[in-house]
């Protein structure tokens, strides 16, 4: 569908993908399109909802400037996707352990590997550029308890909230890996420093801005590339231990396809309205024309594997999920464990009061996101997980 609502109380447009939005989230953009800075018009995705700093499902251009807030302290955030060989009909009558040889490899929430012995390629590559942003910024490294070590430990890592590992099947019952995870302890260290720097910066030089969350800072593009890089190779390891897991516990299988991988919380150099500018994506992906992305529903509903139509209107872009519909806390509220059992039906994974905030009721209808954006994705494939590991 076209846009369905334009705003036009700021400085620039700010065109809107949906009818279903918080009069919160209204007002988050309707802020950052007054920035002198904000080039053209700002895009809201179909599952476009209240954040942190700025809207989650928001596109924002900017002129030599950026804003870290609106990116926030996941980033680099994102999916990464891959078909195997195997079908519906060769995978066991019980998934339960093949969600536990996952586990057993993948450490999620608060936990790490015990050594840095996975990803040293990746690792290895990095480490230059995080010892130049602690060389330049000293502060940086205090804040992460064991700074040389804990970020080594991390990849590889899941994380919680709604960071994920799924095995799926498509609509020709083929089996897929698909997995949600970000930059960790280091890329929320980064975010938190440089917002603050941001803000301090802007006091000096600014007398108001419209939120206090919407300061900027240049020199932020070097560091928030390096945690979108670690977030990117943490992916990398993450599929890497799974294929591990999954060549134990079932037959044997071929990739089929390269990896689809793509962020959805970061910032790219990109050209829009005949200029070259920052694109702030702030839970939306990249939806160029033929480029392949993926659109995860909430743990219970499908998936989608999608391939971008180039839309101008939403700057190249298209929604990363199913977008929250309620809190965190709204969500532990309003539900029980009964609600998550029945709702997580037919499918491997937590059922318990920790994940409670994660039922898919606390989440927007991944169907309705889809029809709102008709316009700039196709859909390639439709994925049902069958196994979810959550933090």
């Amino acid at each position: 569908m076209p846009v369905q609502r334009e705003l036009t109380a700021g400085r620039v447009p700010v065109k809107v993908f949906t009818h279903e939005i918080e009069p919160e989230a209204l007002r988050q953009l309707e802020l950052i399109a007054e920035l002198p800075f904000v080039h053209g018009h700002i895009a809201a995705m179909p599952d476009v909802h209240f954040g942190i700093g700025a809207a989650v499902g928001s596109v924002v251009p900017t002129r030599r400037a950026i804003i870290p807030a609106a990116v926030g302290v996941d980033i680099g955030c994102g999916m990464n996707a891959l078909r195997l060989s195997l079908t519906a009909n060769e995978l066991p009558d019980s998934l339960r352990h093949v969600r536990a040889a996952i586990e057993a490899r993948v450490p999620v929430g608060f936990e790490s590997h015990d050594v840095a012995a996975a990803g040293k390629r990746t690792l290895r590559a990095l480490e230059p550029g995080l010892a130049r942003l602690f060389d330049a910024h000293p502060t940086l490294e205090k804040r992460l308890k064991k700074p040389r070590e804990t970020w080594a430990r991390q990849l590889g890592t899941l994380g919680g909230g709604n960071h994920f590992i799924e095995l799926c099947l498509d609509e020709s019952a083929r089996v897929w890996v698909m997995l949600h995870s970000g930059s960790r302890g280091i890329g929320n260290v980064i975010g938190t420093h440089f917002i603050e720097l941001a803000r301090r910066d802007m006091q000096r030089h600014v007398a108001r801005l419209p939120h206090r969350d919407l300061a900027y800072f240049e020199e932020y593009v070097t560091a928030v590339h390096w945690a979108q890089d670690y977030a990117f190779g943490n992916r990398q390891e993450i599929m890497r231990l799974v294929l591990e897991a999954l060549r134990q516990e079932l037959p044997s299988f071929e990739l089929m396809d390269e990896a689809i991988n793509c962020h959805h919380n970061y910032v790219a150099i990109e050209e829009h309205f005949g200029e070259r500018l920052f694109v702030t994506r702030k839970g939306a992906i990249s939806a160029r024309l033929g480029e392949l992305g993926i659109i995860p529903g909430s743990m219970g509903a499908k998936s989608y594997i999608v391939r971008g139509k180039g839309n101008p209107q939403s700057l190249n872009s298209c929604a990363h999920g199913a977008g929250r519909r309620m809190s965190r806390a709204e969500a532990r509220k309003r539900f029980k464990r009964a609600d998550l059992e029945q709702q997580t039906a037919g499918v491997e994974c937590r059922k318990d009061s920790g994940v409670l905030d994660e039922i898919p009721s606390a989440y927007k209808d991944i169907d309705e996101v889809m029809a709102n954006q008709t316009d700039l994705v196709e859909i390639v494939h439709t994925l049902k997980q069958v196994v979810c590991v959550k933090g």
